[in-house]
């Protein structure tokens, strides 16, 4: 609970952030991708965020960054290390998902803070083979609003293509911290 309250003070009496939406309680196992990723700020945001609503939330970092000291506070944040490589990723992360019995892990689609116009699929991956849902996480920083979108749960289907189109076009109210680095498009 003090984790709970110290990172809603940071994030909404300090920093003047306003939550939306949440993962449902009874989900206990979730991909939830987050976009816009502009800034290493999301990334603090998004942790603040999934701790003031009682949630750990893990994410996959390269496995380099794994050294001391370094390595020691990245785990206790929910940091996962994985090797480079698409099926290296989406079979580490279908393994964590196996091995827990509860578990949000957090993925940013755009798998970059520049500017891209190529959403990677992994989440839809990832999810699928590990039979779990997916959220849309979000952030709003000219509103300063974080949170999940509603409804929570996005129904994926048998076509990652397609559900990204449409995933994507469900972005368009957001704004990012540095919007030049942002396309939904």
């Amino acid at each position: 609970m003090i984790k709970k309250s110290i990172s809603s003070f940071i994030l909404y009496d300090l920093m003047g952030w306003k939550p939306s939406g949440k993962v449902p309680e009874d989900v206990k196992k979730v991909v939830v991708i987050t976009a816009p990723h502009t800034s290493m700020m999301d990334f603090i945001i998004g942790f603040l965020f999934f701790n003031s609503q009682n949630r750990k939330a893990y994410f996959a970092i390269r496995k380099e960054f794994f050294f001391f000291p370094l390595g020691f506070l990245l785990k206790a944040m929910g940091a996962i290390p994985v090797s480079r490589g698409k099926t290296a990723l989406i079979d580490k992360m279908v393994e964590e998902f196996n091995k827990r019995d509860s578990m949000i892990l957090n993925i940013t689609p755009e798998g970059t803070r520049k500017l891209t116009k190529n959403w990677k699929k992994g989440f839809h991956y990832i999810a699928t083979k590990a039979q779990v849902p997916v959220a849309l996480g979000f952030f709003d920083y000219k509103n300063k609003i974080c949170g999940i979108m509603d409804p929570p749960l996005f129904p994926l289907s048998d076509n990652a293509a397609e559900d990204l189109v449409k995933i994507k076009k469900m972005y368009d109210f957001t704004s990012a911290r540095h919007p030049e680095k942002f396309t939904n498009k």
